[in-house]
């Protein structure tokens, strides 16, 4: 078994610790009426992005996400979260540093001995949903669990979905597919986004996500036999109907869709064996981008990846 396996199948459990635990970070994250951003790079973004609309539609406050590198420094929030597995990446620690003495930093990550944890004004470890895997799965699951725990949104429900999204088998030729679309609506598009990117850095697949009312205006041209198309959450009237009609294969398993997506992951895994690929090591990518002084952060770096 490769880590990445070994690591996403330990979700359940992660889950239900961190929900527990909750509570007893209630101090350092945000507070009801706040306004609040989330930030981090790749996967972390992509959970702020889920967190962001979760926060906002539970009437907890105005609340924004952005990719570390892009955050908007004449806005003004009371609190920015930063997700970050290594607590070493390059642009998160940059932000948190110029935020120091403006803002209020509270940093969510696996590793209590990291420069995050100087580097932001409060600190919450998770350091039991660590990974050896370049491939973020559990971490940043159990991190949007935690987060979802504090609004009041976490069920035990989720966990045993996860458990059934674990033991059920991946629908029939999903493996053999070619491309893949992740769809989702509100909070999932951004699970959409880290589903998409889980194929990409496992597997090498030619795979997207959107807005599931945007596949309509433009992305379903792509979708045909052989083609994937897979919604996380429930799904426009009609979407389903539309996408069988062009010989594509339609994905929606009815669980939480933070279950969801970890069958997803699994997916990544399978399409990686299946390829003959090893998805402990992915193409190009390192467990956390960390900029040398040639490598400004106006220039991309080489090893483009997530933040770990």
């Amino acid at each position: 078994m490769t880590h990445v396996e070994d690591e996403l199948t330990s979700q359940p459990e992660c889950w239900t610790r961190a929900a527990a635990e909750a509570a007893g970070h209630a101090g350092v994250l945000p507070e009801p009426g706040e306004r609040v951003a989330i930030v981090g790079c790749g996967t972390s973004y992509f959970m702020g992005q889920a967190v962001a609309t979760l926060r906002e539609r539970a009437g907890q406050g105005e609340t924004d996400a952005f990719a570390a590198s892009e955050f908007p420094h004449g806005r003004p929030y009371d609190r920015v979260v930063a997700l970050t597995r290594s607590g070493t990446t390059t642009e998160v620690l940059d932000l948190l540093g110029r935020l120091r003495g403006r803002t209020r930093t509270v940093a969510i990550t696996a590793d209590p001995d990291t420069p995050a944890t100087t580097a932001a004004d409060d600190l919450v470890v998770l350091d039991f949903a660590d990974e050896r895997s370049v491939v973020q799965t559990r971490f940043a699951t159990t991190a949007l669990t935690l987060l979802r725990a504090h609004l009041g949104l976490h069920t035990d429900a989720a966990v045993t979905d996860a458990r059934t999204a674990l033991d059920t088998p991946l629908p029939e030729g999903l493996v053999d597919c070619t491309q893949f679309t992740f769809l989702g609506r509100g909070w999932t598009v951004g699970l959409a986004n880290e589903a998409a990117l889980k194929m990409r850095e496992a597997s090498l697949a030619w795979a997207e996500a959107y807005p599931a009312m945007e596949y309509r205006h433009g992305p379903i041209s792509i979708t045909t036999r052989g083609t994937a198309t897979w919604m996380l959450g429930e799904a426009p009237e009609g979407l389903a109907h539309q996408v069988r009609g062009t010989g594509g294969l339609w994905v929606a398993d009815g669980l939480d869709p933070l279950a969801g997506l970890v069958r997803a992951q699994r997916l990544a895994v399978a399409v990686a064996a299946a390829r003959g690929l090893d998805p402990d090591r992915p193409r190009h990518l390192t467990r956390s981008v960390i900029l040398g002084p040639d490598q400004p952060l106006t220039r991309r770096s080489r090893a483009a990846h997530h933040d770990r």
